[in-house]
């Protein structure tokens, strides 16, 4: 399965993913999906949204399990941030069937659309629109970096829409969903364990820094005369770096766009994107708070007008107790259980039905890139381990 997903999607220069969602690539890795669940006599289906199921038992049966997660990518991304989730959960499956264990429980697996928010800027979009947390027009009105609307994109993907919007009944059905997903962090290298369940998702959001100046020749305004947004952007910048350290928190200017994107203009306009996450909601609420002041600040000072949106924004999720304790019951109880600040479909669906994650050792602790890795020992621990838990919650 690894071997024949890898090559979707790769950049030859790079060597990263560049899975957008909606495009060749990501149909491609659709394409992939379904014959993964026809291979194995399951019943394939695509939801309202463009998420797809494979079912083992009745897609239309209650307190089914489900397992999965989303093989879209980031820019230049990692193999394994997000696709190792959906491989592990048919690779389970497979080892439960050698086992010649007996579902008494629908059980699925699911790959949710534009998790990672690579094209429309809006991460989960699959998730939130499933559990209604986005809606219809929210949705219509998003439009990728050329300007092409989501409902064009899937439309032209084969996708109908105009039937996006929540999905409670399907939800209704579901008595668990178990993510497993590489670690975005180096948590698990420290304590030396190749599997750890996760206890929440810290607080995250994204805010557009749009800095408006005045466009003018780089070679003869004088440096006294300019209104120049780069300045007061690279300034807020670093105040991101400086508030997020005071606090402990995390804050990324990780997007920028300029206009007129001369290399010897003076910009009019730079629109940076800000990433912040925090542990806490007060701690988020502090930094942010912060970053927005000084960029005021610079703004004002350099004559340069400001606006702030937020354009997205996660509360912590705690997931569910019941759940988690029983996940790690099943698993014999030794396992680290830790926070991360990454985002995921087990958070977005946390609030309509009982959600927990599985982590699997990243030991260089990079993610959102090329090197992103997880060694193949314990791509396999994790295997086994969402093995067991699926037999734990579906085969009693």
């Amino acid at each position: 399965m690894w071997r024949d997903l890898a090559p979707i999607g790769r950049d030859a220069g790079s060597q990263g993913y560049r899975r957008y969602a909606w495009s060749g690539a990501d149909l491609e890795c659709r394409d992939w999906f379904r014959a993964q669940v026809e291979a194995r006599g399951m019943v394939y289906e695509t939801d309202r949204n463009g998420n797809q199921w494979g079912w083992a038992g009745d897609p239309g049966g209650a307190d089914a399990v489900v397992v999965g997660s989303h093989l879209d990518s980031v820019p230049d991304g990692g193999a394994f941030d997000g696709p190792l989730g959906v491989v592990a959960s048919f690779a389970a499956l497979d080892e439960l069937r050698r086992r010649g264990a007996e579902f008494t429980q629908p059980v699925a697996v699911t790959n949710f659309g534009d998790e990672e928010g690579a094209r429309f800027g809006l991460a989960c979009v699959g998730s939130r629109l499933t559990a209604g947390q986005l809606t219809l027009a929210q949705a219509h009105a998003l439009r990728d970096g050329d300007g092409v609307p989501l409902p064009r994109a899937m439309e032209t993907a084969g996708y109908d829409p105009d039937a996006i919007g929540p999905d409670p009944e399907r939800l209704g059905r579901i008595g668990a969903f178990v993510e497993l997903h590489v670690e975005q962090g180096r948590a698990l290298d420290l304590t030396g364990d190749p599997v750890g369940i996760a206890s929440s998702i810290w607080p995250h959001g994204r805010w557009r820094f749009d800095f408006h100046g005045e466009a003018n020749h780089a070679g003869t305004t004088r440096l006294a005369d300019r209104r120049d947004p780069m300045l007061t952007y690279a300034e807020t910048v670093l105040a991101a770096r400086r508030e997020a350290a005071l606090a402990g928190a995390l804050a990324t200017f990780g997007k920028v766009a300029v206009e007129p994107n001369g290399v010897n203009a003076i910009p009019s306009l730079v629109r940076g994107w800000l990433d912040s996450r925090a542990a806490d909601q007060a701690t988020l609420d502090t930094v942010v708070t912060a970053i927005e002041a000084a960029a005021h600040e610079h703004a004002e000072r350099a004559g340069v007008d400001l606006r702030v949106v937020r354009e997205s924004f996660t509360p912590v999720v705690e997931f569910a107790h019941s759940l988690r304790d029983e996940v790690g019951r099943i698993l014999g109880g030794k396992l680290p259980v830790l926070g991360t600040g990454a985002g995921h479909d087990a958070g977005i669906l946390s609030g309509s039905i009982p959600t927990a994650m599985l982590f699997v050792r990243n030991p260089t602790g990079v993610s959102h890139s090329p090197a992103e890795f997880a060694a193949e020992d314990d791509c396999v621990a994790g295997v086994l381990a969402l093995a067991d838990v699926l037999e734990g919650l579906a085969c009693t």
